[in-house]
């Protein structure tokens, strides 16, 4: 069993920062990978980056150049790091967990970004 716990959400300005955090416990050595989505109300959840152990990374188009995807192993985290927000960034973020037992996901948090 994994479990994640997702903090950092807020209320920022367009054009502002934000930095989310996952950390995860339980058998964190059996996952391969870390992806960051966010669920818009009524639709479903977006993958917007994804990072590997071996620190592979991907980004989908509309968070490229503004998000950063990182991990700290030794402190079983994986950072997510949001530049030049966009009012369309508005929603709540999750990390989900790729591991042999299967997906694991956080609980979320809720990022809103004002005009």
């Amino acid at each position: 069993q994994v479990q994640l716990v997702e903090s950092g959400g807020g209320l920022v300005q367009a054009g502002g920062s934000l930095k989310l955090s996952c950390v995860g416990s339980g058998s964190t050595f059996t996952c391969d990978a870390i992806g960051w989505y966010r669920q818009d109300p009524g639709k479903e959840r977006e993958l917007l980056t994804m990072i590997s152990t071996r620190n592979n990374t991907f980004y989908t188009d509309s968070v490229k150049g503004r998000f950063t995807i990182s991990r700290d192993p030794a402190k079983n985290t994986v950072y997510l790091q949001m530049n030049s927000l966009k009012t369309d960034d508005t929603g709540v973020y999750y990390c989900k967990a790729r591991c042999r037992s299967g997906d694991y996901w956080g609980q979320g948090t809720r990022v809103t970004v004002s005009s």
